[in-house]
Protein backbone atom coordinates (compact mmCIF):
# COMPACT_ATOMS: atom_id res chain seq x y z
CA UNK A 1 0.00 0.00 0.00
CA UNK A 2 2.76 2.44 1.00
CA UNK A 3 4.76 1.41 -2.06
CA UNK A 4 1.82 2.19 -4.33
CA UNK A 5 1.37 5.60 -2.71
CA UNK A 6 5.05 6.40 -3.17
CA UNK A 7 4.90 5.33 -6.83
CA UNK A 8 1.87 7.57 -7.35
CA UNK A 9 3.69 10.50 -5.75
CA UNK A 10 6.77 9.94 -7.92
CA UNK A 11 4.60 9.69 -11.03
CA UNK A 12 2.83 12.90 -10.08
CA UNK A 13 6.14 14.72 -9.80
CA UNK A 14 7.12 13.41 -13.22
CA UNK A 15 3.88 14.75 -14.61
CA UNK A 16 4.44 18.09 -12.92
CA UNK A 17 8.07 18.72 -13.77
CA UNK A 18 9.03 16.51 -16.73
CA UNK A 19 5.68 16.67 -18.44
CA UNK A 20 5.12 20.41 -18.66
CA UNK A 21 5.68 22.81 -21.51
CA UNK A 22 4.59 26.32 -22.36
CA UNK A 23 2.95 27.88 -25.41
CA UNK A 24 4.99 30.57 -27.21
CA UNK A 25 3.61 34.13 -26.90
CA UNK A 26 0.77 33.26 -24.49
CA UNK A 27 3.04 31.46 -22.01
CA UNK A 28 0.24 29.08 -21.01
CA UNK A 29 1.50 25.95 -19.28
CA UNK A 30 0.44 22.69 -20.90
CA UNK A 31 0.84 18.98 -20.25
CA UNK A 32 3.46 17.41 -22.51
CA UNK A 33 4.03 13.70 -21.97
CA UNK A 34 4.79 12.64 -25.52
CA UNK A 35 8.02 13.53 -27.30
CA UNK A 36 7.67 16.02 -30.11
CA UNK A 37 9.49 13.72 -32.54
CA UNK A 38 7.14 10.87 -31.78
CA UNK A 39 4.10 13.03 -32.47
CA UNK A 40 5.66 14.27 -35.72
CA UNK A 41 6.46 10.76 -36.92
CA UNK A 42 2.94 9.52 -36.24
CA UNK A 43 1.22 12.57 -37.73
CA UNK A 44 3.38 12.66 -40.86
CA UNK A 45 2.48 9.07 -41.57
CA UNK A 46 -1.23 9.83 -41.36
CA UNK A 47 -0.87 13.05 -43.33
CA UNK A 48 1.02 11.25 -46.09
CA UNK A 49 -1.77 8.71 -46.43
CA UNK A 50 -4.37 11.47 -46.59
CA UNK A 51 -2.61 13.65 -49.15
CA UNK A 52 -2.01 10.72 -51.50
CA UNK A 53 -5.75 10.24 -51.93
CA UNK A 54 -6.87 13.87 -51.56
CA UNK A 55 -8.21 15.62 -54.69
CA UNK A 56 -5.63 18.41 -54.97
CA UNK A 57 -7.07 21.59 -56.47
CA UNK A 58 -6.34 22.39 -60.12
CA UNK A 59 -6.92 26.11 -59.48
CA UNK A 60 -3.38 27.43 -59.94
CA UNK A 61 -4.15 31.00 -58.87
CA UNK A 62 -5.78 30.06 -55.57
CA UNK A 63 -3.21 27.35 -54.90
CA UNK A 64 -0.45 29.91 -55.35
CA UNK A 65 -2.27 32.32 -53.02
CA UNK A 66 -2.63 29.69 -50.29
CA UNK A 67 1.06 28.87 -50.56
CA UNK A 68 2.08 32.55 -50.61
CA UNK A 69 0.08 33.49 -47.52
CA UNK A 70 1.15 30.33 -45.73
CA UNK A 71 4.83 30.98 -46.42
CA UNK A 72 4.51 34.61 -45.30
CA UNK A 73 3.01 33.59 -41.98
CA UNK A 74 5.37 30.65 -41.43
CA UNK A 75 8.43 32.83 -42.13
CA UNK A 76 7.26 35.53 -39.73
CA UNK A 77 6.51 33.00 -37.00
CA UNK A 78 9.87 31.27 -37.37
CA UNK A 79 11.60 34.66 -37.15
CA UNK A 80 9.71 35.40 -33.95
CA UNK A 81 10.60 32.00 -32.46
CA UNK A 82 14.26 32.45 -33.35
CA UNK A 83 14.41 35.91 -31.79
CA UNK A 84 12.56 34.97 -28.61
CA UNK A 85 14.37 31.92 -27.30
CA UNK A 86 12.56 29.22 -29.25
CA UNK A 87 15.21 28.55 -31.90
CA UNK A 88 15.38 24.90 -30.88
CA UNK A 89 11.74 24.54 -31.98
CA UNK A 90 12.43 25.41 -35.62
CA UNK A 91 13.45 21.87 -36.55
CA UNK A 92 9.92 20.75 -35.61
CA UNK A 93 8.39 22.45 -38.64
CA UNK A 94 8.38 21.43 -42.27
CA UNK A 95 5.68 23.69 -43.62
CA UNK A 96 3.45 22.57 -46.46
CA UNK A 97 0.31 24.28 -47.72
CA UNK A 98 -2.15 22.44 -49.96
CA UNK A 99 -5.46 23.46 -51.50
CA UNK A 100 -7.94 20.58 -51.82
CA UNK A 101 -10.73 20.45 -54.37
CA UNK A 102 -13.86 20.25 -52.23
CA UNK A 103 -16.94 22.31 -51.46
CA UNK A 104 -16.50 21.63 -47.73
CA UNK A 105 -15.94 24.79 -45.68
CA UNK A 106 -12.86 23.48 -44.00
CA UNK A 107 -9.16 23.73 -43.16
CA UNK A 108 -6.86 21.80 -40.84
CA UNK A 109 -3.26 21.54 -39.70
CA UNK A 110 -1.27 18.49 -38.70
CA UNK A 111 1.62 18.71 -36.21
CA UNK A 112 4.78 19.90 -37.89
CA UNK A 113 3.00 22.37 -40.14
CA UNK A 114 1.19 20.31 -42.77
CA UNK A 115 -1.81 22.50 -43.60
CA UNK A 116 -4.75 21.78 -45.88
CA UNK A 117 -7.28 24.35 -47.07
CA UNK A 118 -10.52 23.32 -48.78
CA UNK A 119 -11.80 25.32 -51.76
CA UNK A 120 -15.17 25.65 -50.04
CA UNK A 121 -13.78 28.12 -47.52
CA UNK A 122 -12.43 30.56 -50.12
CA UNK A 123 -15.77 32.36 -50.72
CA UNK A 124 -15.63 33.31 -47.02
CA UNK A 125 -11.98 34.34 -46.91
CA UNK A 126 -12.64 36.45 -50.06
CA UNK A 127 -9.11 37.83 -50.31
CA UNK A 128 -5.51 37.42 -49.18
CA UNK A 129 -6.10 38.95 -45.76
CA UNK A 130 -9.14 36.76 -45.11
CA UNK A 131 -7.08 33.73 -46.04
CA UNK A 132 -4.43 34.89 -43.56
CA UNK A 133 -7.04 34.66 -40.78
CA UNK A 134 -7.56 30.97 -41.55
CA UNK A 135 -3.90 30.12 -42.07
CA UNK A 136 -2.81 32.09 -39.01
CA UNK A 137 -5.27 30.08 -36.93
CA UNK A 138 -4.01 26.78 -38.34
CA UNK A 139 -0.34 27.69 -37.96
CA UNK A 140 -1.15 28.55 -34.35
CA UNK A 141 -2.36 25.01 -33.67
CA UNK A 142 1.02 23.69 -34.84
CA UNK A 143 3.14 26.24 -32.94
CA UNK A 144 1.13 25.77 -29.73
CA UNK A 145 1.46 21.99 -30.10
CA UNK A 146 -2.21 21.50 -29.39
CA UNK A 147 -2.18 17.98 -30.82
CA UNK A 148 0.66 17.01 -28.46
CA UNK A 149 -1.27 18.47 -25.56
CA UNK A 150 -4.43 16.63 -26.54
CA UNK A 151 -2.55 13.34 -26.73
CA UNK A 152 -0.95 13.99 -23.33
CA UNK A 153 -4.25 14.87 -21.69
CA UNK A 154 -5.92 11.80 -23.15
CA UNK A 155 -3.04 9.63 -22.02
CA UNK A 156 -3.17 10.98 -18.46
CA UNK A 157 -6.95 10.60 -18.32
CA UNK A 158 -7.18 7.16 -19.90
CA UNK A 159 -4.10 5.48 -18.43
CA UNK A 160 -3.19 7.64 -15.44
CA UNK A 161 0.23 7.47 -13.90
CA UNK A 162 0.79 3.96 -15.26
CA UNK A 163 1.39 5.45 -18.70
CA UNK A 164 3.87 8.09 -17.62
CA UNK A 165 6.94 5.91 -17.94
CA UNK A 166 5.91 4.63 -21.34
CA UNK A 167 5.09 8.12 -22.59
CA UNK A 168 8.42 9.58 -21.51
CA UNK A 169 10.42 6.60 -22.67
CA UNK A 170 10.01 7.00 -26.40
CA UNK A 171 7.83 5.17 -28.90
CA UNK A 172 5.37 2.88 -27.16
CA UNK A 173 2.27 0.88 -27.94
CA UNK A 174 0.34 3.09 -25.54
CA UNK A 175 1.39 6.25 -27.38
CA UNK A 176 0.51 4.76 -30.75
CA UNK A 177 -2.95 3.79 -29.50
CA UNK A 178 -3.51 7.29 -28.16
CA UNK A 179 -2.27 8.84 -31.41
CA UNK A 180 -4.68 6.73 -33.45
CA UNK A 181 -7.54 8.28 -31.51
CA UNK A 182 -6.17 11.78 -30.91
CA UNK A 183 -4.46 12.50 -34.23
CA UNK A 184 -6.41 10.37 -36.65
CA UNK A 185 -7.76 12.14 -39.69
CA UNK A 186 -11.53 11.68 -39.66
CA UNK A 187 -12.90 9.61 -42.51
CA UNK A 188 -15.90 11.91 -42.94
CA UNK A 189 -14.15 15.25 -43.22
CA UNK A 190 -10.45 14.53 -43.36
CA UNK A 191 -9.83 16.67 -40.30
CA UNK A 192 -8.29 16.29 -36.91
CA UNK A 193 -10.59 15.52 -34.04
CA UNK A 194 -11.92 18.54 -32.14
CA UNK A 195 -9.60 20.69 -30.11
CA UNK A 196 -10.83 21.98 -26.78
CA UNK A 197 -12.54 25.36 -26.56
CA UNK A 198 -9.50 26.70 -24.68
CA UNK A 199 -7.20 25.59 -27.48
CA UNK A 200 -9.46 27.05 -30.17
CA UNK A 201 -9.59 30.46 -28.49
CA UNK A 202 -5.83 30.33 -28.00
CA UNK A 203 -5.38 29.53 -31.71
CA UNK A 204 -7.60 32.51 -32.53
CA UNK A 205 -5.43 34.82 -30.42
CA UNK A 206 -2.15 33.46 -31.74
CA UNK A 207 -3.56 33.51 -35.27
CA UNK A 208 -4.23 37.23 -34.97
CA UNK A 209 -0.68 37.83 -33.77
CA UNK A 210 0.90 35.60 -36.42
CA UNK A 211 -1.00 37.18 -39.32
CA UNK A 212 -0.01 40.61 -37.94
CA UNK A 213 3.64 39.54 -37.80
CA UNK A 214 3.36 38.61 -41.48
CA UNK A 215 1.93 42.01 -42.39
CA UNK A 216 -1.78 41.20 -42.55
CA UNK A 217 -4.21 43.45 -40.71
CA UNK A 218 -5.69 41.41 -37.83
CA UNK A 219 -8.66 43.79 -37.68
CA UNK A 220 -10.16 41.84 -40.58
CA UNK A 221 -10.61 38.69 -38.49
CA UNK A 222 -13.99 39.65 -37.04
CA UNK A 223 -15.44 40.26 -40.50
CA UNK A 224 -14.31 36.83 -41.66
CA UNK A 225 -15.94 35.06 -38.71
CA UNK A 226 -19.10 37.08 -39.21
CA UNK A 227 -19.26 35.92 -42.82
CA UNK A 228 -18.78 32.35 -41.67
CA UNK A 229 -21.59 32.65 -39.13
CA UNK A 230 -24.07 34.07 -41.65
CA UNK A 231 -23.99 31.26 -44.17
CA UNK A 232 -27.15 29.21 -44.50
CA UNK A 233 -27.66 25.54 -43.81
CA UNK A 234 -25.89 23.46 -41.22
CA UNK A 235 -22.87 24.64 -39.27
CA UNK A 236 -19.71 24.18 -41.39
CA UNK A 237 -17.24 21.61 -40.14
CA UNK A 238 -14.59 24.27 -39.73
CA UNK A 239 -16.77 25.92 -37.07
CA UNK A 240 -18.72 23.04 -35.57
CA UNK A 241 -16.15 22.21 -32.93
CA UNK A 242 -15.20 25.83 -32.27
CA UNK A 243 -16.51 28.33 -29.72
CA UNK A 244 -19.81 30.04 -30.53
CA UNK A 245 -19.74 32.90 -33.02
CA UNK A 246 -20.52 35.50 -30.37
CA UNK A 247 -17.87 34.15 -27.98
CA UNK A 248 -15.25 34.03 -30.70
CA UNK A 249 -15.87 37.52 -32.09
CA UNK A 250 -16.04 39.07 -28.62
CA UNK A 251 -12.74 37.47 -27.65
CA UNK A 252 -11.11 38.51 -30.92
CA UNK A 253 -12.02 42.11 -30.19
CA UNK A 254 -10.39 41.77 -26.76
CA UNK A 255 -7.24 40.25 -28.26
CA UNK A 256 -6.98 42.71 -31.16
CA UNK A 257 -5.05 45.50 -29.35
CA UNK A 258 -2.25 43.07 -28.48
CA UNK A 259 -2.15 41.68 -32.02
CA UNK A 260 -1.95 45.17 -33.52
CA UNK A 261 1.34 45.73 -31.69
CA UNK A 262 2.87 43.28 -34.14
CA UNK A 263 1.30 44.81 -37.25
CA UNK A 264 3.87 46.73 -39.28
CA UNK A 265 2.12 47.08 -42.65
CA UNK A 266 1.44 44.86 -45.67
CA UNK A 267 3.76 41.96 -46.58
CA UNK A 268 5.08 43.98 -49.53
CA UNK A 269 5.83 47.17 -47.56
CA UNK A 270 6.77 45.86 -44.14
CA UNK A 271 10.08 47.29 -42.92
CA UNK A 272 12.78 45.68 -40.82
CA UNK A 273 11.93 47.80 -37.82
CA UNK A 274 10.07 46.57 -34.76
CA UNK A 275 9.34 47.75 -31.26
CA UNK A 276 11.96 46.61 -28.81
CA UNK A 277 9.28 45.56 -26.33
CA UNK A 278 7.85 43.13 -28.88
CA UNK A 279 11.19 41.34 -29.40
CA UNK A 280 10.20 40.79 -33.00
CA UNK A 281 12.20 41.80 -36.06
CA UNK A 282 13.34 40.46 -39.39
Amino acid sequence: MIKNILLAIVASYILLFAGCGSVPVTGRKQLSLVSNQEVLNLSLQQYGEFIKSAPISSDKANTALVQKVGRNIATAVETYLKNNGYADELSSYSWEFNLVKSTDVNAFCMPGGKIVVYEGILPYTQNETGLAVVLGHEVAHAVAKHANERMSNQMATQYGTAAVGAALGGTSAVTQQIAAAALGLGTQYGILLPYSRKQELEADKLGLIFMAMAGYDPSSASAFWQRMSQQGGSTPEFMSTHPSDATRITQIQKDLPEALKYYKGTPATKTNSAKTSDKWSF
